[in-house]
């Protein structure tokens, strides 16, 4: 009778231990569900106060194109658009930041390439570019043999599918424009370091989207002639003002481009493009949003793009050339 006892009481202990052990998986299984939804939740949150920054940011180009002519706009770093924002506070302790940037005050990569045919100018000013940033890698024949459609290497120093073929792993040229400012990394031997030197300053718009000079800093602005350095370039960014140049012919008419022998071709005082980072800070949590927007001559504006893989407002601003408002000075 006592072996029955003890048999029985071990059945019983077994038996609750099985159950406890299923009870606590059925807790923490249910604690990780609970912790998921709430993650879930608080994503798709910030998602939502990303997109209004977006919103905002689409209301304020809508408000800066009814201030005058669309079509004969001049965009500059004086306007509202450029100018900071202040945090928005949201529920439970939240930020919004929004700002918005001019993609065109930088050096266009597709204009290298221009209705299948090599813009010569741009391929020039690419060249200069490269040169004022100490980049002696070959990159402008390279990146013409990445835009074009065949399979002609530019020169000695260009770069087609048989010498992408060799890399490992292997791939091809594109052979079309570039659609981000991250494929500038699949070049033949681009670095990590050239790859950081060069990203500041340039920008991926349609190839006949012209260079905005009332945005453009001094190095980007320096890769117009060889004589003018940065230095010169400065002056010109000074010259402009508050209120930018009220046309091309007046930014070829300053005193420090005298003699150096710009086109007027590619360049424009407006700008037909935008770009917006609306960044959301929820205790931990951060979203960050970047909405490339085209703005029409109606002065529509429409989002053509959204990038969620970016680095927030302060790690952006650590690697541009200079803020819209310290350009605006």
């Amino acid at each position: 009778m006592k072996r029955q006892q003890g048999v029985a009481l071990i059945t019983v202990l077994l038996v609750v231990a099985v159950v406890t052990v299923v009870c606590a998986g059925m807790i923490a299984r249910q604690h990780v569900a609970i912790r998921s939804s709430a993650n879930l939740l608080d994503t798709r949150q910030a998602w939502q106060y990303a997109l209004g920054g977006e919103t905002l940011a689409k209301a304020v180009l809508k408000r800066d194109a009814r201030g005058g002519d669309p079509r004969q706009s001049v965009d500059h770093l004086g306007e509202d658009w450029a100018k900071p924002m202040q945090p928005f506070a949201l529920d439970e302790g939240g930020v919004l930041s929004v700002r918005i940037e001019d993609p065109s005050g930088r050096f266009n990569l597709n204009s290298l390439v221009r209705q299948q045919q090599v813009d010569e100018p741009s391929v020039l000013r690419f060249r200069r570019l490269l040169l004022r940033l100490d980049i002696a890698t070959p990159y402008a024949e390279r990146l013409v043999d990445w835009l074009d459609v065949d399979q002609e290497a530019t020169g000695s120093e260009g770069a087609e599918d048989n010498q992408y073929l060799l890399a490992k792993p292997a791939y091809r040229a594109a052979n079309r424009r570039l659609q981000d400012v991250s494929e500038l990394r699949l070049l033949l031997g681009m670095t990590e370091a050239d790859y950081r030197r060069l990203q500041p300053y340039v920008s991926v718009l349609p190839g006949d989207a012209p260079l905005n000079v009332n945005t453009a800093g001094a190095m980007v602005l320096s890769c117009l002639a060889d004589g003018l350095t940065p230095a010169l370039a400065q002056g010109v960014v000074l010259a402009r003002g508050k209120e930018g140049f009220a046309s091309v012919d007046a930014f070829l008419a300053q005193p420090g481009l005298a003699g150096q022998g710009i086109e007027g071709q590619g360049l424009a005082v407006g700008s037909a493009y935008f770009q917006a980072i609306s960044e959301v800070r929820m205790g931990d949590r951060r979203q960050v949003v970047v909405s490339n927007m085209h703005r029409d001559q109606q002065g529509r504006v429409r989002v053509l793009a959204r990038d969620l893989g970016q680095d927030g407002l302060i790690a952006i601003g650590a690697t541009a050339p200079a803020t819209n408002e310290e350009q605006a000075r």
